[in-house]
């Protein structure tokens, strides 16, 4: 999949004047020399508009060179740091402001990543800015063994945003933290064990919710039991899907029979559910841990009443259920502040990071005072959980989104990108899907539709790079590695025809025009992402918030 960024660079348009040897006939010939070629050559091109303007003068970087940044990245640096390390040629980051982020050398790009999905109101807010040097000069650190008013005045605020009865709050440094403590707490309160979770899904990296997180890409040989996955109700991988199953303006491509207001594909996944209990479960359950659209997955929606179905299952099992919000939540998907509120259900404790204090380390859970109770009948104690610094920085990015309207923002400008996205899919054999809500959304590459065989990765790869190469930063994602992903911050333009006006400028499809074959439509794609954020951005003050292409976008503000 793919994930997306806000505004892009000056991006060249490829494959419009591009000579016979460029039309390449099989994947194979894609990563030739003569392809490569190709793709350079098409970079010369000045097609496509360039990006929108920004006032903002980034300081000039004179600290160590990229050289040197590099030897000690790979000498003094934990292996795993060059591992995830993206992209052929390294981006070496020196500045940010709002959507866009600069490197050493001077050269802009539009975030379209948002730090995985963590920038919520661009980079370095000025108004968050401030309240965080206010902070500092005031008080950095305690503890919450003592009572400072950033904690309490955050946590009434986060909980004043949740509906009753989850009005307690425990704050941490982290997803996985928060979903940890979240798995400890319905074990406590339930008495019982068994987790059930989602294929494919993400929910942290620590080594208990490595369990909950179905994905061998995050696993490591080490004893971490008592989570059990069922399948993942994916209308478009998976093997049932039709034309009205997702919550979303954009549909598969699928068909179905279904009469208006049944949906036999959610009958049949919640029936692989009750496999799952009958066999692999005892009659007792901890907890089912569920996102409202899977993040790291590759963005993909279930149908639209499978959460209601199966939260019933777990709770006539006596278990709890648990929405976790660290990607979808702080209205990124547009409809509503949480995720889980489009599926109209109710969770017993929802869990949250990323976006919560836009990029400074903190995370949260929120439950019942019922369920907190359970916690208390042992000792827990987190030295930085409910720091100053974090709940002074938290509290003042949900003052922003309020006054910046970003949820809205991402309702409006996450509706354009998908509608619009879908007539590329309907053009491209190459887009199996677009799907999501707001801006959380996913486009699945794939090798054709009929199959709908996942992109190879290193096409997935080449996409990545030529999208960086021309200014925007992406994300990838998808068990499979089909997804590349965006997720801007969701910022505000002057006014929203001026939005309205970049996104018109020029259509998404000019990005691929003139392109007859899959694989030259692949090296379209880049130029396309660009597109849709510069499109998402506006003005300067605009910021922005799987294989599959999702567009987790933080362009929320209109």
């Amino acid at each position: 999949m793919l994930k997306a960024v806000p505004r892009l660079t000056r991006v060249p348009h490829v494959g419009s004047r591009m000579s016979k040897t460029c039309n390449l006939v099989a994947l194979a010939k894609f990563h030739r020399a003569s392809g490569a070629a190709c793709q350079k050559a098409a970079h010369k091109s000045h097609d496509l508009p360039p990006m929108p303007p920004c006032d903002f003068k980034p300081l000039k970087h004179q600290g160590m060179s990229k050289q040197r940044m590099m030897e000690i990245r790979k000498l003094n640096c934990h292996p795993m740091t060059m591992k995830v390390t993206s992209y052929k040629s390294p981006v070496f980051i020196h500045q940010g402001h709002m959507q866009w982020l600069w490197d050493t050398d001077g050269k802009r790009y539009l975030d379209f990543f948002a730090g995985v999905a963590t920038v919520s109101v661009g980079h370095c807010h000025p108004k968050v800015t401030a309240v965080a040097v206010a902070q500092m000069k005031r008080l950095w650190h305690t503890t919450c063994i003592y009572v400072t008013p950033p904690l309490q005045e955050y946590c009434e605020k986060l909980a004043s945003l949740l509906p009753d009865p989850l009005k307690v709050v425990y704050l941490t440094n982290s997803g996985s933290e928060a979903n940890d403590l979240a798995m400890l707490m319905a074990r406590l309160h339930t008495g019982n064990h068994d987790i059930i979770t989602l294929r494919g899904s993400y929910h942290g990296g620590s080594p208990q919710t490595m369990a909950l997180t179905s994905n061998s890409a995050y696993k490591y040989p080490v004893a971490n039991g008592g989570c059990t996955t069922t399948m993942c109700p994916d209308v478009f991988r998976g093997p049932w899907g039709g034309s009205h199953c997702r919550d979303s303006p954009v549909q598969t491509i699928r068909t179905c029979d279904c009469p208006q207001g049944q949906c036999m594909a959610n009958d049949k996944y919640i029936g692989q559910l009750d496999e799952t209990f009958a066999t692999s479960l005892p009659s007792r359950v901890a907890a089912f841990f569920a996102e409202p659209i899977q993040g790291v997955g590759g963005a993909v929606q279930y149908p639209k009443d499978y959460l209601k179905q199966a939260y019933q299952r777990v709770r006539e099992r006596g278990g709890v259920c648990i929405a976790d919000e660290v990607q979808t939540g702080f209205g990124r998907t547009g409809s509503h502040f949480w995720g889980f509120q489009g599926h109209e259900v109710m969770p017993d404790i929802v869990t949250m990071a990323k976006g919560i204090a836009g990029g400074f380390p903190m995370g949260a859970l929120v439950t019942t005072p019922e369920i907190a109770a359970a916690f208390s009948k042992g000792a827990h104690f987190n030295t930085y959980g409910g720091n100053p610094m974090a709940c002074s920085i938290a509290s003042s990015v949900l003052d922003v989104m309020k006054e910046d309207g970003t949820q809205q923002n991402s309702l409006v400008v996450g509706t354009y990108l998908l509608t619009e996205l879908a007539k590329l899919r309907d053009k491209h054999e190459i887009i199996g899907d677009v799907r999501g809500k707001g801006l959380q959304i996913g486009v699945e590459m794939v090798e054709d539709k009929v199959s709908r065989t996942p992109l190879p990765p290193a096409a997935m790869n080449d996409i990545f790079e030529e999208t960086k190469d021309m200014g925007v930063l992406i994300g990838k994602g998808g068990v499979y590695g089909q997804a590349e992903s965006g997720q801007t911050p969701p910022l505000r333009p002057r006014r929203k025809a001026r939005l309205k006006e970049h996104l018109a400028r020029q259509s998404l499809e000019t990005r691929v025009k003139n392109i007859s074959e899959p694989l030259q439509q692949l090296s379209q794609l880049g130029p396309l992402l660009s597109r849709n954020r510069r499109l998402l951005q506006g003005d300067r003050a605009c910021s922005s918030r799987r294989h599959s292409w999702m567009i987790v976008d933080d362009t929320r503000r209109h």
